[in-house]
């Protein structure tokens, strides 16, 4: 917001109000009430929950607009973005390794910073969406840029010339890195376009789940219910598209090359452009807030000024807010003042010194200043899903070099590697479809919680799931690696083992897929429901960063893994060798477990800490009924 969207009170209009017998009260009771202040075009604003059409317009009759039909147009999109991500994320590995004749580790570390960038930068996404451009238009210019993304991609695997010469490259070549390199012109390329995909993602991920939340009414009475249940569907629609990359893309990739797996993920998004462009007149939007991080910068800056002074002085006015169910920020609701972070209550303090018209970067209000309480409030739950993704991202590189080792053959049928990823997918379709015919009631028996379990127990029952999940990756790669050295498989580690099954990698897939239905939707619910109204997509956008920080957390360790435990010059393999016969992949599952079970009880502990808003708002209306009582 700038200077023009928040004034102060003209000079003598704060006559009369109760500033000094105020003091006496507590801290939560504080509010100086103004109706000059507003936000543009001279009036402020009601509920952010106030729907409008793609014009800016009010919705008068949202019966024909939103709801369920709305939500399916945005689900496709979503659906396909993630077939190209998964698509990408393994099949991206094994093109670097066998077209462009790049070793497993650096494959492995370019395709973590895809994984990771695509997700950090829903920050940037969401700042776009809830600042200036709204959702719908967010969604609208950064799938576009996807599509560019994986047309360029597609255009690196179709073209020779993009790729280095593959005559005298068999599998022994391969291994003993005798294969004509890529030039560095032909990686800038693909990492270029790789990048701009990453990019597209940025748009797209915070937007799209905050987006189809909002075609539901939220003033109606089964809203919670729609609410949960959309979460589920939407979450559903995300592993169909990983299903698809999983086994369509990559049945494409075996019968017709490489060109054609990738061109398929490019015909996918462009389809999927075409159909939410077609949902347009259904769609219901919310009004875009200004800038949050002006916003949160401003609350910083004038607590910062007013740090000295003190809230019992006879400069003290009270705390600054409209009067009314007016808020100053626009699409969002006024937010009651809170006892947390005291710090900040500076920035809404209202003191004679303040004149007539200050700045906004020395006067907030109210809802202002609990927006950044919000934000701060929230960052431990998401900060603690980071572990729960770096072992997604291990599990999506380290365990298809496991798959290589081991016989895939399912009857007469032979699966190819790249496929397997597709069993955490099946089981979390699974659970997701049998969710509230089975695990609902189950959980209902135990916690007595309507929905079967909480947003913050759902996300506790993803990270303990994660870590069974990884006890056990350790415990079969010890197994695994005993018998390639007892069947002298130790040198040839591309060439499966025909006498032990893949499938025992399906324990690791499914439990972690469990993991990831209870974790992540239980955050995505969590974070919308939580964040401001003029802030939903920025709160969404939390958990794209908590994957992103997760990709690139686990490109770290992996680099002081190998730092660590390898020395060249003495020949000793490090735990991540490119041979894992060699390496010690199960000593880093183990590492991956104990730092799983710290991350647990840190969630543990945050998660008891915190208190839901709806809560929060329920007890401070009590304290203030109680103060009120007690002064009168």
């Amino acid at each position: 917001m700038d200077s023009s969207e928040i004034r102060s009170p003209p000079e003598g209009s704060l006559e009369g109000t109760p500033g000094t017998a105020m003091n006496r009260k507590k801290l939560a009771i504080y509010f100086i009430e103004s109706e000059d202040r507003r936000m543009a075009f001279g009036r402020g604003y009601t509920a952010g929950s106030t729907p409008v059409d793609i014009h800016g317009k009010s919705i008068v009759d949202l019966s024909k607009t939103g709801g369920w039909i709305a939500a399916f147009f945005i689900f496709g999109n979503e659906m396909a973005e993630r077939m190209a991500y998964f698509g990408l994320s393994v099949n991206m590995v094994a093109f670097m390794f066998y077209v462009m004749h790049r070793p497993f580790t650096s494959s492995s570390n370019a395709v973590n910073n895809f994984l990771g960038i695509s997700q950090a930068s829903s920050v940037l996404g969401g700042f776009l969406a809830d600042a200036y451009l709204g959702r719908y238009w967010t969604i609208a210019i950064f799938t576009t840029i996807y599509l560019a993304g994986l047309t360029g991609i597609t255009l690196c695997a179709t073209i020779g010339k993009f790729v280095p010469n593959q005559e005298d490259c068999d599998q022994f070549s391969l291994l003993l890195g005798k294969c004509e390199p890529a030039k560095p012109w032909q990686m800038t390329y693909l990492y270029t376009f790789l990048y701009i995909t990453a990019f597209g993602a940025a748009g797209i991920r915070p937007c799209v789940s905050s987006f189809g939340a909002d075609q539901f009414d939220e003033r109606s009475k089964n809203y919670k219910e729609h609410l949960d249940r959309f979460f589920n569907f939407f979450y559903l629609s995300v592993t169909v598209g990983a299903i698809v990359a999983f086994t369509v893309v990559v049945y494409v990739q075996m019968q017709y090359g490489w060109g054609s797996a990738f061109g398929s993920l490019a015909i996918a998004m462009g389809i999927s452009n075409m159909v939410f462009f077609i949902g347009t007149p259904l769609y219901r939007h919310r009004l875009p807030g200004g800038s949050p991080l002006t916003r949160v910068a401003q609350v910083l800056v004038a607590a910062f000024r007013k740090r000295k002074a003190p809230f019992a002085s006879s400069d003290f006015i009270g705390f600054y807010e409209l009067s009314g169910r007016h808020s100053a920020i626009k699409g969002s609701r006024k937010i009651p003042h809170t006892p947390h972070f005291r710090f900040l209550d500076k920035a809404a303090l209202q003191l004679k010194e303040d004149g007539g018209n200050p700045s906004p970067w020395r006067l907030c209000t109210v809802t202002q200043v609990e927006e950044v309480k919000i934000l701060l409030r929230l960052i431990p739950i998401p900060a603690c899903t980071i572990m729960l993704n770096v072992v997604l991202t291990e599990f999506l590189t380290l365990s298809v070099q496991q798959a290589y080792t081991l016989n895939t053959h399912l009857g007469r049928l032979k699966l190819p590697v790249t496929c397997m990823p597709v069993f955490p997918g099946l089981s979390i379709f699974l659970i997701l479809s049998l969710y509230y015919s089975l695990f609902v009631p189950i959980f209902r028996r135990i916690t007595g919680h309507p929905h079967g379990a909480s947003q913050l127990q759902r996300v506790g029952i993803g990270l303990a799931v994660s870590i069974l999940s990884v006890a056990w990756a350790a415990i079969f790669e010890k197994y695994r690696r005993n018998y390639a050295i007892k069947h002298e498989y130790v040198a040839i580690f591309l060439t499966a083992m025909p006498n032990l099954s893949a499938y025992w990698l399906l324990i690791q897939y499914c439990l972690i897929g469990v993991a990831e239905v209870f974790c992540i939707v239980g955050l995505l619910e969590f974070l919308y429901e939580e964040a401001p109204d003029a802030m939903k997509s920025i709160g969404s956008a939390y958990a794209a960063l908590a994957g992103g920080l997760g990709c690139f957390v686990a490109t770290i360790i992996n680099n002081i893994i190998k730092s660590a435990t390898g020395n060249m010059a003495k020949g000793e393999p490090s735990w991540l060798s490119q041979n894992i016969n060699t390496g010690r992949f199960d000593y880093f599952y183990w590492l991956l477990t104990a730092l799983s079970v710290i991350n647990f009880f840190i969630f543990v502990y945050s998660a008891h800490r915190y208190k839901y808003r709806a809560q929060q708002d329920h007890e401070m209306m009590e304290k203030h009924e109680v103060s009120y009582v007690g002064s009168s």
